[in-house]
């Protein structure tokens, strides 16, 4: 008894710590000049209106100015990211940069007096006022005094992604971005995603529904990745528009591609064969799901590893009858956000490679699901064969199990 291929719930994709990019030198980003005129030893100031600044009067003295970085569209700043604030025509000796009512957003002025960068990010929705003294290039003293608007949440969409910098992952990992919002303009958001890889392979976006319903795009190569295939993925959506929202992020993410290890359930033989660069290692005789709770078939990718879970059939709407509350199951693999696992069976002994007697998982004994779990990580793919009902392209990484002309339409470019 084990979870059902029918359920909602289950242990959700693992947040990835995602690469920041400095914006300062992101000349899409831009960069709100904030100008003032220097009059010789004495300083000049002005007000700006709301996302602008004013300069003073124009003199014969060379002039000094600061800027703030990252900027949406020339107007309102990135909220969330550090605050670059960059000296022109002079350097930097202090920078002062709060909230209307005081809060302090502390920072650091660079050694060569070239920039001033906050020590974290900035908040959504708020006005900063801003006071930069600066040593002008013809030795005057330059003070500054402005303000800004940080972009409200209510202003933009953003994209929460699958990899992470520096990891390896599995042949069969699609790099995938759900939205936090409706995606208007398919296009003009695709043209702000890039995938690149070394050595190069034909891939292509497809956009799809989340399972929950929100807007998502998957990049897959043709077929599987070869390993040690390197493959940056890159997010520049500063300034996308989308409806009456705007992009704000930018992003690059460097992985690699692990070795090969891929996985086969025959259900009608009940065996798992595991393989490794096309070579099998071993087969497991194994138990899946029983009739009416068939095991998906089709590819399914591994989404996460857990060594222990409380398997309850109440998380994925089975009652009745056929009601279970397994307690802590150990070895768990995960293969689809609707409950499907590879993972350890004891109450099924006897039954695996002659029954198939789950709830749609595919169950082993403790010491095969513990070999098992050693062997897979984050990305492998794991095919289910001669079973019913394909497992669907957003239930997981359901990807593989659309023909390539197909999935190619999928893009918004196509």
């Amino acid at each position: 008894m084990q979870y059902s291929r029918r359920g909602t719930s289950g242990p959700a994709r693992p947040r990835l710590r995602r690469r920041r990019l400095g914006y300062a030198a992101v000349a899409v980003a831009g960069l709100l000049i904030l100008a003032a005129c220097s009059q010789g030893a004495s300083s000049a100031s002005g007000d700006s209106k709301r996302g602008g600044g004013a300069a003073s009067k124009e003199t014969s003295t060379p002039s000094a100015a600061v800027a703030v970085s990252p900027v949406v569209m020339g107007k309102e700043v990135i909220a969330d990211e550090p605050l670059v604030v960059t000296a022109r025509g002079g350097k930097l000796t202090s920078v002062a940069v709060a909230t209307r009512d005081g809060t302090a957003l502390e920072g650091k002025v660079s050694a060569d007096g070239g920039t001033w960068t906050s020590t974290r990010g900035t908040e959504y929705g708020t006005t900063y006022t801003l006071k930069a003294q600066l040593a002008a290039s013809d030795g005057s003293k330059v003070s500054r005094s402005s303000s800004f608007t940080t972009v409200s949440k209510k202003d933009i969409f953003v994209g929460t992604y699958n990899v992470s910098q520096g990891s390896t992952v599995g042949v069969a990992l699609p790099v995938s971005v759900v939205f936090n919002k409706p995606v208007r303009d398919k296009a003009a958001v695709e043209r702000g995603l890039s995938v690149t890889a070394s050595p190069a392979v034909e891939g292509s976006w497809s956009w799809m529904k989340d399972r929950d319903g929100k807007d998502r795009v998957d990049y897959r190569p043709q077929e599987y990745w070869k390993p040690g295939t390197e493959v940056r993925f890159g997010m520049n959506l500063v300034g996308v528009k989308n409806g009456g929202l705007v992009g704000t992020q930018k992003r690059e993410v460097d992985f690699t591609v692990g070795k090969s290890v891929t996985t086969t359930v025959d259900v009608v033989k009940k065996t798992l064969t595991l393989s490794e660069n096309s070579k099998a290692v071993r087969t497991i005789p194994v138990s899946a799901g029983k009739k009416d709770f068939e095991t998906w078939n089709g590819t399914m990718v591994v989404l996460s590893k857990v060594p222990t879970i409380r398997m309850n059939s109440r998380t994925v709407g089975i009652f009745g009858p056929e009601a279970y509350d397994l307690g802590a199951v150990k070895w768990d693999v995960q293969l689809t956000p609707s409950g499907t696992y590879t993972h350890a069976a004891p109450w099924n002994e006897g039954k695996f490679g002659k029954v198939n007697g789950s709830h749609g998982c595919i169950g082993m004994s403790t010491a095969d699901a513990k070999w098992f779990f050693q062997r897979v990580n984050f990305g492998d793919p794991v095919t289910v064969v001669n079973s019913k009902d394909t497992v669907a392209v957003n239930n997981g990484y359901g990807d593989w199990n659309v023909d390539w002309n197909t999935w190619k339409k999928g893009s918004a470019l196509s």
